[in-house]
This record gives structure tokens, sequence and C-alpha cells, in this order.
């Protein structure tokens, strides 16, 4: 894809000449005549480059230079000054700006600075790349043997072109899973765009995904780019694709099918050089079935399909993620690394959790805030997990108002398994829960006899 060239001059010949010669190095122009103007199309446009002439009304090209660098700190900009003008350049370069040229300049002298510019403007993109390696990328946890088998997949799929569709409920983590397929894959040093195709409205949608043209829509001022332009040569996320119009749907299959598409109000069409993942908590196939998804789509879309099961059905998982999410909110918030109280794993695998890892991570978010003596126990879990994992108490016996004797109920339930036992100790220790030797025991001490009580031998 042309890289684009924002130009900022107030001299109409000098912006023609510069239009000119870099459309024929083959750059996308965009031109402004002022400095206001040139703000607005660098927020509009997201050029890849900028041309400034120092001297301009309104806005000169070092207030520009500077509201452009506040905005992005990394964007390659040029500055035009006059012949001499050594003082105004070496501001210029102080602000931020990657270089400068002084008039008169010939075409070739313009070039070898541009290309120069937009080296360095790419190699500050490797060295945020760099950062973001040395950082680490967000972890996948999981020792199931279900996890197991999507990690193989992430690592033959990745770094492929096709399609992928990822399923499950909310708070699997589907977006963790489109990012590391991302990172592994030849475009990871491209850009990766996330869109929640259920936050934006029905009526914005289009122009988010796919931008629009000047004079598209009342309200459409400037060219606005989508978010497929701002994709191309990486990847994009569409995260909830069920939210998706019947309308969008039959746009995003064409991208699918011809790799290409039209800005809104645009006649250009543009090459898509994209590659999809796309998730949903929704059973796609009910709605085709319902007629509210597309079933070319749903083929186009699944090419690739990766499902990721809920926490409940991969409880192995649950103590290797309790030990992240204690290692991170540990050092997040400088507390000592929490031991973990055996009986604690024990009830979270018999919680159901409805809100998956997300809500296990809030879970132990809250644990590390509140957590005395430095351990995890069943104290610092909030009272509906509690609840919902132990179940209810079953009250075997009711508690009369005036009290009870414990030795008189205990002497009463030691009586009755013998006489349903018909005297057979074994068979009434099983009954009530005991050893044979805890019966005798209790059979001693309550002076039970049962040659008297059966009028049979022991």
């Amino acid at each position: 894809m042309a890289k684009r060239v924002l130009v900022a001059d107030d001299e109409k010949n000098m912006r023609w000449i510069l239009e000119k010669n870099l459309k024929e190095w083959g750059f996308e122009v965009i031109l402004a005549q002022n400095g206001e103007e040139a703000l607005n199309l660098f927020l509009e446009e997201e050029p890849d480059l900028a041309i400034l002439d120092l001297r301009m009304p309104a806005l000169d090209g070092m207030s520009v230079l500077e509201k452009i660098r506040s905005i992005n700190d990394k964007f390659p900009a040029v500055i035009v000054t006059a012949h001499g003008d050594v003082d105004s350049a070496v501001r210029a370069v102080r602000l931020g700006a990657v270089d400068y040229i002084a008039k008169p300049f010939t075409m070739e002298e313009l070039r070898i600075t541009l290309l120069r510019a937009l080296n360095v403007g790419e190699l500050n993109k490797e060295i945020e790349f760099l950062r973001h390696e040395a950082a680490g990328p967000a972890v996948l946890i999981g020792q199931s043997r279900k996890m197991s088998s999507i990690f193989q997949l992430i690592e033959q799929v990745a770094d492929t072109s096709a399609t992928i569709l990822i399923t499950g409920e909310s708070g699997t983590g589907k977006e963790l899973i489109a990012s590391a397929i991302h990172n592994r894959s030849s475009r990871c040093r491209k850009p990766y765009i996330k869109v929640n195709c259920g936050a934006i409205p029905e009526n914005l949608m289009e122009s988010e995904l796919f931008g629009h043209e000047k004079g598209a829509f009342t309200g459409a001022l400037n060219r606005k780019l989508g978010r497929f332009d701002r994709a191309q040569g990486g990847t994009i996320f569409l995260d909830e694709m069920g939210e998706l119009s019947p309308n969008l749907q039959v746009k995003l299959l064409r991208v699918l099918q011809e790799r290409e598409f039209e800005r809104v109000g645009g006649v250009e069409t543009i090459k898509a050089d994209v590659r999809v993942i796309a998730a949903t908590n929704r059973d796609l196939e009910v709605m085709v079935n319902e007629g509210r998804f597309r079933e070319d789509l749903l083929y186009r879309l699944k090419v690739i399909q990766i499902h990721v099961p809920p926490l409940r059905e991969r409880v192995e998982d649950i103590l290797p993620l309790v030990e992240h999410f204690i290692q991170k909110y540990s050092s997040e918030l400088n507390r000592d690394k929490l031991r973990i109280d055996n009986n604690v794993i024990d009830v979270l695998k018999k919680y159901n959790f409805p809100g998956n890892i997300r809500e296990l991570e809030n879970i132990i978010e809250r644990a590390v805030i509140l957590s005395a003596k430095g351990t995890l126990s069943l104290n610092s879990l909030p009272r509906e997990v509690l609840k919902k994992s132990l179940g209810p108490r079953r009250e075997i016996v009711t508690l009369p108002e005036d009290g009870v004797s414990l030795e008189e109920v205990e002497e009463s339930l030691v009586r009755q398994a013998l006489d349903k036992a018909d005297g057979n100790q074994t068979q009434a220790a099983r009954l009530l829960g005991i050893t044979r030797y805890a019966l005798k025991y209790r059979m001693e001490k309550y002076n039970i006899d049962l040659k008297i009580c059966f009028n049979k031998p022991e």
C-alpha cells in the first residue's frame, strides 16, 4: 500500500510541484494550505509522513509539529525552512522533526530526505515492537488436555493466511487467543486492530470498518480511514461477530471472498491485505437456522474454528491460573506473594464460574487486596463462591429451643443403629459412618450390652 504524505504549504505553486513529484515517486498525497488544516488532516487521514512549511498563516509549521508530536511522539515529519534559517532548523529537530530541508532545494534532495524520514519512522515502529516483545506478550495458561490441543492448533495455523473463528462463552480468553495467533505470525510487526462489533452503533459500523470519503454523508467533512485500512499488512480481530447487521455481513463476505472493499461514498476499490480473526459467544449455526446470520459468511469465517471450553470443563487449569493471577496482582500492588490454602483450590474446582477466567481473575485480585497473614484462604473468597461451591448445609437434626444433651443424642443414635442392624456391629458402624472399634467404644461408654438388648451372643 502506498505511503501517505501530508504536505502543508500556503504557496499554491509549491503544493502543486510537491504533489506532482510525490505522486510520480509512488506516494499518496494529502494537501493542506495552512497549519490548522494540516492538523485536522493529520487527525482525519493518519498519514505516514508530513512535510511542513515553517512559515504558514494561523498555525506555523513549528506549532503544527508540536501538536503532532504531543499526539504521536514517534511520527516522522520534515520541516521546510528558508535558506540560512539555521536556528529554526535546529529548533525543529529539537522538537522532534526527523529532518529539515532549506529552500531552494532540488527534487532529488527532497526525495532522499523523505526516504530517510520514512526509514526513521519504520525504525521507530520496529523499536516499539521490540519493546513490546521484551515486555512479553500476554501468556496462554492451561495444562488441561483441551487447552493443550488449542495451543497446538494455534502453532499450526498462526503463520498462515487462513481466516479463523474463535467461539466460546464470555470470559474464556478468546481475545487472548486471537492476540497469540497474530503475535506468532509473520504479520506480527504489522498492525493488530481490534473491533468490538457489539460496542459500535449500527449506523456507524460501516464507516468504522471501511472508512468514508469526504461528503459521503452529513458530517463527513474529511476522508476517514476505516479499521481495514489501518490493518493493512496485519490482522483485524472482529469480536462479537454475531452482532453484525445483515447489510454488513454482506460487505464483510465480499472482503473475505475478493480481498477488497470501498469506503462509504467512494468509488475506489481498495485491496485488503488483512488477516481476519473473528470471535463470538453466540451459536452462529443456530442464528443461520433462524435467518439472522448468513450461512456463506459462516463458512468463510470458520476456515479454522477454535472452540474455547468454559473453565468449569477444564478444572485442571484453575491452579495454574490462580498462581498466575496471584503473581500478577502481587507484583502490581507491591504485595508479598500469597500462599495458597489447599482447601481454596478444592472449593474453586466445585464452583461453576459463569464468568469463566475473567471472573476467576477478579476473585484473585480481590483476594490479594483483602487477604490477611499472607494466605489465600477460604475467608478470602467471596461469600457467593463459597455458598455455590459448598452448597447449602443439610440439617439432619433440628435443635430444640431449650437445647439438647449431645451424649443423649449420641447414645440414642448408637442404639437405633444397632437395632436397624439387628445387633450386627459391622453393619451398625457402617450406618453411623464410624469404625467398628469406635462403635464398641461408645457401646461400653453407654453400657449397651448386646446379650441383654438382643438376647443373642456378640
